[in-house]
């Protein structure tokens, strides 16, 4: 027999998927709650507590609690790297009508906010070694936050690094204001006669930090992957590095490798 949490926890779960509650649907307040199923306080936020961990509800500070809406899908599979190097060498025009996070969430350009901020930091001795400068040398730092137009957090969080040294012969690449850049990363290394040879990418799983879990909006108990792409030139050389959080509960990871016939 399911315990008293339980039977609320299944019941409203049952609402939220039958449409009956509806994605921005405001619950009732907890002591009316309480009142209908016939519990406590305690029992009835334990009851809640499980939908939240499921992450088909939110608590809002001061307004209530709400159904959540689904964030946007995202599918990040391994053709797209591919896909971004035929398009480095497009036209603007071609270039600009799409870029990567369009290809993994199927958007258009007019449903995204994009956002970039650029710094130029000291390479810390792991970044430095990676892209054999010396510790200290001064990296350009990008951070990126796009963000569907209807949903109020970030579709991921992205932090890029490249030598200063290697970006400086073109000074738009040292300005935010060019972003969103057409044709991406593969485009700007394009323009200065680099071509990448390879792309790896490794993943792991952690729990979201406080900063991390308030900016992505996830649902208590929701981790994230850590993405670190490391880019390699035609001449072996790492020319980028970027470390990209994705949160666990919008982001299929697709790879699809073919193999050798026997």
């Amino acid at each position: 027999m399911a315990n008293q949490y339980e039977r609320i926890s299944t019941d409203l779960r049952r609402q939220i998927t039958s449409g009956e509650l509806a994605p921005g649907d405001k619950l009732p307040a907890e002591t009316a709650l309480a009142d209908h199923y016939g519990v406590s306080l305690p029992t009835l936020r334990q009851g809640v507590g499980v939908l939240q961990a499921e992450g088909l509800i939110e608590k809002q500070h001061g307004r209530g609690t709400f159904v959540r809406r689904r964030p946007k899908p995202v599918t990040r599979t391994n053709d797209r790297h591919q896909w971004e190097k035929d398009r480095a060498r497009e036209p603007e025009d071609v270039r600009r009508k799409t870029g990567a996070t369009e290809h993994d969430t199927g958007l258009v350009i007019n449903d995204l906010v994009f956002g970039a901020e650029y710094d130029q930091v000291p390479a810390p001795a792991e970044l430095a070694e990676l892209f054999g400068v010396e510790e200290g040398a001064t990296l350009l730092e990008r951070t990126y936050r796009t963000r569907y137009r209807e949903e109020r957090t970030p579709i991921h969080l992205v932090r890029s690094y490249l030598p200063l040294s290697l970006v400086s012969g073109n000074p738009d690449l040292l300005r935010a204001d060019t972003e969103p850049w057409p044709g991406g990363t593969q485009n700007q290394l394009y323009t200065l006669g680099i071509e990448l040879d390879r792309i790896v990418e490794t993943f792991r799983a952690r729990p979201p930090t406080p900063d991390e879990s308030e900016e992505l909006g996830l649902p208590v108990g929701v981790s994230v992957v850590v993405l670190r792409k490391t880019s390699y030139d035609t001449d072996d050389r790492v020319v980028e590095v970027s470390e990209v959080i994705l949160p666990g509960d919008r982001t299929e990871l697709v790879y699809t490798t073919k193999l050798n016939r026997w």
